[in-house]
């Protein structure tokens, strides 16, 4: 898996031959071999809670789509391959129509908490529930509600990091109670032992 030769096009190597930037990333073609996800890629997909798709149409227009559901939902099945349960959604169907033609996606996964983000080039494939009941039982999440539709799988090709450059960190709720939970346990103690001073403070007072 080399990100950097299937995404330097000869186009594009142009401009970095113009910026000065090609000396560098030629280098990295040649250093940045990887066969397969590293534990750590594998640890950072699965704890994600959503992905952003780009898919390429008929009309010669590229189509981005956001993918989510609970922390996990994206299954690794092993280390060239993920996939999910497509979730009913709008019902337009924009991003399986494109697959139907070019099975090429390229998937963007976040962070912001970490300043982190992971993009990978795909082959996907896409799956009627019924045709594989064992597949399904892995990709579904539990203790969630949703409608399944199909199942996608993506054959990874490629996959880079970026750097966290120009990353707000953003954190969800359950984030932000997590990072407050010992002050607030802090705060509970405190409540506790004052209330127990006042008590002793009224006793004496009788």
């Amino acid at each position: 898996m080399n990100y950097q030769k299937l995404a330097f096009t000869d186009a594009i190597k142009k401009l970095q031959e113009k910026s000065g930037s090609r000396n560098a990333y030629e280098h990295m073609e040649k250093m940045s071999m990887v066969d397969g996800l590293t534990e750590n890629e594998i640890d950072f997909i699965s704890n994600r809670d959503s992905f952003y798709m780009a898919s390429f149409g008929e009309n010669e227009y590229p189509y981005i789509q956001h993918r989510g559901g609970p922390v996990g939902f994206i299954k690794v099945i092993d280390d060239k391959t993920i996939g999910i349960v497509d979730f009913t959604g709008n019902r337009q169907y924009i991003s399986v129509g494109n697959i139907s033609n070019n099975d090429k996606v390229s998937l963007f996964m976040m962070s912001y908490a970490q300043k982190a983000r992971l993009k990978l080039y795909a082959r996907a494939k896409v799956i009627d529930l019924q045709d594989n009941d064992e597949l399904y039982n892995q990709l579904k999440p539990s203790d969630y509600k949703f409608r399944p539709e199909r199942m996608m799988i993506f054959e990874i090709q490629a996959y880079d990091w970026n750097c966290p450059q120009h990353i707000t960190p953003r954190f969800t709720r359950e984030e932000i109670e997590m990072a407050f939970q010992p002050q607030k346990e802090y705060i509970t103690k405190l409540e506790d032992i004052i209330k127990e001073l006042e008590q002793k403070l009224s006793e004496k007072e009788k």
